[in-house]
């Protein structure tokens, strides 16, 4: 019989994590740490993250080798480490016990009172910053972990000392299966990481085992105006938040200044807070919205909410200013869903510049073929679009698909072999009054960044 994870967590245990430099890998690293194991790991690449950990004395093999596991009591892995990994290998023939990233998260979240997990096929990273905001304002000193860097935080996590935890908590592989929520969040379901689910009713499937995983005494907040949640979500017992539908909690007398919302959130009739966002968009309404519903059912008072997301400018790669090249301000954004890139421009496309250039790059082989045609449709609303070649992450390119395939399909668009041409098309295409998007889960945010580091670029 397969042993329990909680049985290592103890001062002492030495722990090998397979992929320590991820998003939320890392952390875990230095959650671990700080509980008095023994943490060390392997990444295939020196990052910012490495480096910090090293800083903290958790030493850090660069590449994956067999040898770097000896002497570890146990190892978590990434969904991205794959059992041919040299050191999944070598754990299972010395009898090394391995766990998932998500096992750890979910065995850390049972010594907290409060579990706020927060899941969605999109906007799962910016909701989470969002109830980070509000806990913090109300004083709630939350451990968290987001799939992303929050300014406020200067990273994707912290570790508090109350008795909330709040965790983005994703779908893939049914990683969030092995999450604990009291409290479930889920903003929207639509068909993605086709290269694991079957199609979009796997998906409605797997969501609603998450929302199961919520005790009685617990809460499932869901999204009424999404069709794919309340599908998937039909007979459980839901606290509901939405725009268009009959909703627990509402957004009333929305009005829209500069491209900025500001609304009234009111809960069964009764006004709860007024909040004035500093992120514009539909989507992000939507996404305040969840927010200030999962505060409210874990008794957080509105002033809290109120305050918590005034302060709030955005997640890191999502809609982030990153500076102006000839007259043209250049944002990032992590989009990679065709629901993503649909919010981004049309959200985009009310700020007033004269020109939308989209810089795509999309994101594993399998989702570009399995949505291509949502993805041809929702591009075509930028006036120009840019399109780098498919970001390849854990997979290989079996299936003989490229973004030139995507090109022939968007008139007037430039198909960019290499991140290097993107940064020279926009170069010549900059000019005052555009807005410049580099759009993508993978590495295209490099290729605005080099022309901030050109005469003539001015960055933050």
């Amino acid at each position: 019989m397969r042993s329990s994870i909680h049985e290592y967590f103890y001062p002492g245990k030495r722990v090998h994590l397979c992929g320590i430099g991820g998003v939320s890998m890392s952390p875990l690293a230095e959650v671990l740490h700080s509980m008095g194991l023994q943490v060390q790991g392997s990444d295939m690449q020196d990052s910012p993250a490495v480096e910090r950990l090293r800083t903290l004395g958790i030493p850090v093999t660069i590449g994956h080798q067999a040898q770097s596991v000896a002497g570890a009591d146990f190892l978590i892995r990434t969904a991205a480490v794959h059992d041919d990994n040299p050191e999944i290998q070598r754990a299972r023939e010395t009898g090394i016990p391995i766990f998932e990233r998500a096992e750890a998260w979910g065995a850390i979240m049972q010594g907290y009172r409060n579990a706020l997990c927060i899941a969605g096929t999109h906007g799962k990273t910016t909701t989470t910053s969002m109830a980070t905001h509000i806990f913090m304002a109300a004083g709630a000193d939350p451990t968290v972990m987001i799939g992303g860097t929050l300014p406020m935080l200067h990273s994707g996590y912290r570790v508090g000392a109350g008795d909330t935890i709040i965790l983005e908590s994703c779908e893939y592989c049914n990683s969030f299966l092995h999450f604990f929520p009291t409290v479930a969040v889920i903003l929207n379901i639509e068909a993605d990481h086709l290269d694991f689910f079957k199609d979009l009713q796997d998906v409605e499937h797997s969501f609603r085992r998450f929302a199961q995983l919520v005790p009685s005494e617990g809460h499932i907040v869901a999204n009424a105006d999404d069709p794919g949640a309340m599908e998937a979500l039909e007979g459980l017992a839901l606290f509901t938040f939405g725009l268009e539908h009959p909703a627990d909690c509402r957004a009333e007398n929305l009005q829209w200044e500069n491209g900025l919302p500001t609304f009234d959130v009111v809960i069964h009739g009764t006004p709860y807070c007024r909040i004035e966002l500093q992120v514009g968009g539909r989507h992000n309404v939507m996404n305040a919205l969840a927010a200030a519903a999962a505060a409210y059912v874990l008794g957080v008072p509105g002033q809290a909410v109120s305050s918590g997301l005034a302060s709030f400018t955005g997640a890191g790669r999502r809609f982030e200013y990153k500076g102006s090249y000839h007259g043209a301000k250049i944002y990032d954004d992590y989009a990679h869903h065709p629901g993503e890139i649909h919010a981004l421009l049309q959200m985009a496309k009310g700020l007033g510049y004269q020109r939308i250039i989209c810089a795509f790059q999309p994101h594993t082989y399998s989702r570009t073929k399995a949505l291509f045609d949502e993805f041809v449709r929702e591009l075509k609303a930028a006036d120009l679009v840019l399109l780098a070649e498919i970001y390849a992450a854990r997979e290989k390119n079996t299936i003989g698909i490229s973004s030139q395939d995507l090109a022939r399909e968007l008139p007037g668009s430039i198909y960019c072999p290499k991140l290097e041409d993107v940064t020279s098309h926009l170069r010549t295409l900059a000019r005052d009054g555009d807005l410049i998007l580099t759009v993508g889960a993978g590495n295209i945010y490099t290729a605005g960044e080099a022309l901030l580091h050109e005469n003539g670029g001015i960055s933050l």
